[in-house]
């Protein structure tokens, strides 16, 4: 998987959750998602907050048997004026589980896949903050910036959950469309530091599977990592090129099935 060390994650969750709330804050509580659709500032916050209080418990109980998860969330505060400082509590608790110490202990890895349970969580609470921190900034018209570092781990990190064993058991229908006879999209991405980030994803019989690297495709996205993960992730649109700075080459309709068939349950 993509590089990005535990410490510039951790740092990330706060950061871009920061940011989150910043944007929630000028947007207003009542105020639409448009790349959420049916979600209010107010349903966005709550669920962040929520999630990452909620991870923490797993992280800091050493939880590994999925009958044992928490069953009680963290109460979004009544007043919006308070969400920045709670956002700002649930942040630092969930980077502060993600210690060092924790990052090899036992904890359920709900992807069932071959990263530790910390690790496995750490990532997907910087996806929920920089993710959903696009679309809290989408409501209130900021401006996004996302490093191409993080975009990057998080395109692996997007690319594993939907090839992870437990992807069919919770998506079949998503998992189903994905198999193939062996249709190939390639990734690349312009501005990562070595200028290699690129995600080869080939559709087999069996399902879809994802390694590092570049192979001839059929067809071939390239634009910054960003965008990249944008529209992996469904907020930016593949052909709207002036707003993702993508060029593609070979079968649109290839990589349009893709996105119209992975999106994750929480939105």
């Amino acid at each position: 998987m993509t590089d990005l060390n535990a410490e510039h994650a951790r740092r990330a969750i706060v950061e871009h959750t920061r940011r989150l709330a910043e944007s929630a804050t000028a947007a207003g509580p009542d105020a639409a998602v448009p790349t959420a659709p049916d979600w209010t500032i107010r349903d966005l916050v709550g669920h962040v907050g929520q999630t990452q209080h909620w991870v923490a418990e797993i992280i800091e109980r050493r939880i590994t048997d999925p009958t044992q998860l928490p069953t009680e969330m963290a109460a979004l505060p009544a007043d919006p004026r308070e969400w920045q400082a709670w956002l700002s509590e649930s942040a630092q608790r969930v980077a502060s589980a993600c210690s060092d110490d924790a990052l090899d202990a036992p904890v359920f890895n709900a992807a069932g896949d071959e990263r530790t349970g910390t690790r496995f969580w750490m990532f997907s609470m910087l996806n929920e903050a920089v993710v959903h921190g696009f679309d809290a900034a989408a409501a209130a018209d900021r401006p996004v910036d996302i490093d191409a570092g993080i975009a990057a781990a998080l395109i692996s990190n997007h690319l594993a959950m939907l090839t992870s064993p437990t992807w069919e058991m919770r998506r079949p229908e998503s998992a189903h469309a994905l198999r193939g006879t062996g249709q190939t999209l390639q990734w690349l991405a312009t501005d990562t530091m070595d200028g290699t980030g690129a995600w080869f994803v080939e559709r087999r019989p069996d399902g879809a599977t994802w390694k590092l690297g570049t192979q001839q495709a059929d067809v071939t996205m390239t634009g910054p990592a960003g965008s990249l993960l944008l529209t992996l992730t469904r907020r930016l649109a593949l052909t709207d090129h002036d707003a993702t700075g993508i060029s593609i080459d070979g079968d649109t309709g290839l990589a349009q099935h893709w996105l119209d068939h992975t999106a994750h349950v929480s939105g």
